[in-house]
């Protein structure tokens, strides 16, 4: 199925902006990864005008806009530096009577290095984890899963898995998701690997996705092995 631009556009829009992972989101559209992230790609270089199926004979510039507009554009762009390129184009068209589209507005301002950093930026998984573990207890990784029981409220598993083993060392079922649930799940996790008394060059390295349970306190609460 081939879909127009500006539904690519706002495909992307969609992704970029929700709470759940890139993948479930996709998912609940129907639009294959690969085909996303192939129109990501090239909405990063080129813009929304990137994502029009390109032609496989090249169109003749019929609607080319004058410099006198462009600089007007350009113009308003810096006086008006909050606005994002589809705002600029809206609001360029209702105060100069002069229609332009979002895809011209991006490309000039592109051109001219005005485009900032998307607030919400979709990151590609890589092929293979950046520092690969080459024994058990090297690194350990801290998560919460949440499980929501209906008529009653929100459960929270807290886990440790070792990296190297896929193993599940410790879990626990907690009420809440602080700071105090993950040392504890951390503290089942040394008194079950016997990391807490095991004499020990390096102690496991703990990988987390920095949530707001997940702090360094938590790290930093776990008791030095003895030498």
């Amino acid at each position: 199925m081939r879909y127009p631009a500006s539904e690519k556009l706002e495909i992307i829009r969609i992704v970029e902006q929700s709470h759940l992972p890139a993948k479930r989101t996709l998912d609940g559209l129907g639009i294959a990864r690969r085909t996303f992230y192939r129109w990501y790609d090239r909405y990063r270089e080129g813009g929304p005008e990137a994502l029009e199926d390109r032609p496989s004979a090249p169109s003749r510039v019929w609607n080319r806009i004058e410099d006198d507009i462009r600089g007007q554009i350009i113009e308003m762009a810096l006086e008006q530096t909050e606005l994002s390129p589809r705002e600029l184009a809206v609001r360029f068209t209702d105060e100069k009577r002069y229609f332009v589209s979002e895809a011209t507005v991006y490309r000039l301002l592109k051109a001219h290095d005005l485009i900032t950093s998307p607030a919400y930026v979709v990151i590609k998984a890589a092929e293979a984890f950046h520092t690969q573990t080459t024994r058990p207890n090297e690194m350990w990784q801290t998560d919460f899963t949440y499980f929501k029981i209906i008529g009653w409220g929100w459960m929270y598993l807290s886990t440790v898995l070792d990296d190297y083993s896929r193993y599940i060392i410790a879990w626990r079922l907690c009420s809440t998701m602080c700071a105090s649930d993950v040392t504890d799940s951390l503290d089942l996790a040394l008194a079950a690997s016997g990391c807490d008394s095991a004499t020990v060059l390096h102690k496991p390295r703990l990988l987390s996705d920095n949530g707001p349970s997940t702090s360094r306190a938590s790290w930093r609460n776990i008791s030095r092995p003895r030498r």
